[in-house]
């Protein structure tokens, strides 16, 4: 332990006489992750709040044929826009996110009790023409839903005839969960931070040392090649704990500073010290895998070429989350990055952790990090290490 304290110590001190690349660690990383959130957030919001509450203006094909559906809609803040060329060119174009087109026998089939058609046409793979379309289909529903029990009663019917099930939703979910589908990016984020925090101290204290040619002065002492390398690797972690804390630390002034974004989270006291200790085993398992890596190259270049893989590791899960949703079960859990993804979820969502599936996390977490730990300890034992250019 003291010749690890004192490799460790080592790499600390060259760290801070590098004040660049601490302000980068210490100061840029841990606002960038805060930074991302909250400007996404606030973003998302505004937008939203702006494009739910302003006056709505579309275009209506055939509008003359439905008189008084032109004038409900204009009551719910849908108004009437002047046509100008082709509607449906401007839908393709991205000029206008939504229109009416009324079928050319509206006021027939209206006057003969028929379904009348009314076509909503828009572009599904715009994302920002969601609320527009959406507003515009619930006024058109409530519309419906009012002319129907209208005709029922002119024919002496009561309008509950026609609705023999009362179907209403129950939802069991928490608020946190409801409104935390803009934050699905967080637990990458911050997975990404506790994996690949560490990463600069790492590829300078192996590769880089390997390409000064000031490693093998330190393999030449006495001390055991396992207490050099877990020196160097506890230095990472320290650093990377560091940022870590410090980014969450970021995250919660954060929400304190837009209160907007920090409803849709659990950023509480508690919830912040156990998105700590969910993070701590990645932090350890990134840590091992980057020394395991930088060990085997010869340069500093050479070590930072892994860097974009290492980085898509952690999106994986996200990705496969969004196209695949699937119920979260004990055997995630034991699943680098899916682990850290499902279970940082939960924190995020206000959901309680049971004690099982905590232990299973921290055995399989901290398992994987001792295997990955050991393999750097071995390749810490090969003389080639100690071959440099």
């Amino acid at each position: 332990m003291k010749f690890l304290l004192i490799v460790c110590l080592k790499e600390l001190r060259e760290l801070v006489r590098d004040r660049r690349t601490l302000f980068l660690l210490l100061v840029m990383g841990p606002l960038l992750v805060p930074g991302l959130i909250i400007g996404i957030g606030t973003l998302a919001q505004n937008r939203a709040k702006s494009q739910t509450e302003k006056p709505l203006a579309i275009l209506m094909v055939g509008a003359e044929q439905a008189p008084n559906l032109i004038a409900f809609l204009a009551s719910q803040g849908i108004s009437r826009k002047p046509i100008t060329g082709d509607a449906d060119a401007a839908i393709r174009n991205q000029e206008e996110d939504v229109y009416l087109r009324i079928g050319e026998d509206y006021a027939n089939d209206w006057r003969g009790g028929k379904p009348a058609l009314v076509e909503i046409v828009h572009d599904s793979t715009r994302n920002d023409a969601a609320i527009p379309v959406s507003r515009v289909e619930a006024a058109l529903t409530l519309y419906n839903g009012k002319v129907a029990a209208l005709r029922l009663v002119a024919r002496g019917i009561s309008p509950s005839v026609a609705a023999p099930l009362a179907v209403s939703h129950k939802d069991l979910s928490t608020p946190e969960a409801r409104r935390s589908m803009a934050l699905v990016f967080l637990p990458y984020l911050l997975i990404l931070s506790a994996f690949i925090g560490g990463s600069h101290l790492i590829i300078d204290a192996t590769a880089g040392e390997r390409e000064r040619q000031s490693l093998e002065p330190l393999l030449a002492t006495p001390v055991s090649r396992s207490a050099i390398v877990s020196g160097k690797m506890a230095a990472a972690c320290i650093v990377g704990l560091i940022s870590l804390s410090l980014t969450l630390l970021g995250l919660k002034v954060g929400t304190l500073l837009a209160p907007g974004v920090g409803r849709v989270m659990d950023v509480s006291g508690p919830a912040i010290v156990k998105m700590l200790l969910i993070l701590v085993p990645m932090l350890l398992i990134g840590s091992s895998l980057l020394t395991y890596i930088s060990a085997g190259s010869k340069s500093v270049k050479e070590a930072q070429g892994h860097m974009p893989i290492l980085m898509l590791l952690p999106m994986v899960p996200t990705i496969l989350l969004m196209v695949n949703p699937v119920r979260t079960e004990l055997w995630q859990y034991v699943v680098p990055f899916l682990a850290q993804n499902q279970i940082l979820l939960k924190v995020i969502r206000s959901e309680i952790i049971a004690p099982q599936e905590w232990a299973v996390y921290f055995a399989a977490g901290l398992g994987l990090a001792a295997v990955l730990w050991f393999a750097a300890t071995r390749r810490y034992q090969q003389e080639r290490l100690a071959i440099s250019g």
